[in-house]
């Protein structure tokens, strides 16, 4: 039974999070507690499966294309590092305290968002000089931070980010973030958290399809439907998401 039940929420939590750029966390990783994992032990269980929500993803944007070879190196070596240091350092960190200020921050994007109404609507690119990669790979290093040590919604950070300063629209956000942050940030975290951590390997078997299925679902999803359906699917996951971290 608890095989089942990890196979449903990994499927519906990887399913929406693969539409909105983000947000596996909001259902996946309570649930894994809910199950009786300590929260490092679930925490490292998670960012393991999450990376076939990744390829799962890849498998479907691969075939769109799109996907710009010196951009997919700069996101990855902004980020990377970021995760490393994330994943090292989350043990040491108050977990309440961190939980509710990604909260506020993650509630923010949702507000932003709707209040943007133009926000990532077409596709416009901009800060492709020198400084505006500096700043932008500033900026993702430390959302790397986030996301090497708090599972829940830091893809959508980068959706944002992409958005907001190098002016994709949210279809070319989603991509990037669910084949790099998906695959190599994430799969960098599971890394890091399974040396300095556990897993719970026996339960990755049902975690593993269901974010394999349901990364490819929501993938094929955001594809088909368009930027307007995948904003108001990305403000809809980051409030849920912000709600649920501020009231625990």
């Amino acid at each position: 039974m608890d095989q089942l039940i990890l196979l449903a929420v990994s499927f519906l939590a990887n399913l929406f999070s693969a539409f909105s750029g983000g947000g596996a966390g909001l259902l996946q990783l309570p649930v894994l507690l809910f199950l009786g994992l300590p929260f490092a032990v679930a925490l490292a269980t998670h960012k393991v499966a999450t990376v076939a929500l990744g390829v799962g993803a890849t498998i479907r944007h691969l075939r769109e294309g799109g996907l710009e070879r010196d951009f997919v190196i700069f996101i990855l070596v902004s980020g990377l590092p970021g995760v490393v240091t994330g994943a090292s350092l989350i043990l040491a960190v108050p977990e309440s305290i961190a939980r509710v200020s990604l909260g506020v921050l993650t509630l923010s994007l949702g507000l932003y968002s709707i209040w943007r109404k133009e926000l990532g609507q077409v596709y416009a690119p901009v800060h492709r000089d020198r400084g505006g990669y500096l700043t932008g790979g500033l900026v993702l290093f430390f959302i790397g931070i986030l996301n090497g040590s708090l599972t829940s919604g830091t893809g959508l950070f980068v959706t944002l980010w992409l958005i907001r300063w190098f002016g994709l629209d949210y279809k070319r956000a989603v991509a990037y973030t669910l084949v790099l942050v998906g695959v190599f940030w994430n799969g960098t975290g599971a890394l890091t958290l399974g040396l300095v951590g556990e897993i719970r390997w026996s339960w990755l078997p049902a975690l593993l399809a269901g974010s394999l299925l349901g990364g490819y679902a929501g993938a094929h999803l955001a594809i088909t439907r368009g930027n307007r359906w995948i904003k108001r699917g990305f403000e809809t996951i980051t409030i849920l998401i912000g709600l649920k971290l501020i009231t625990g």
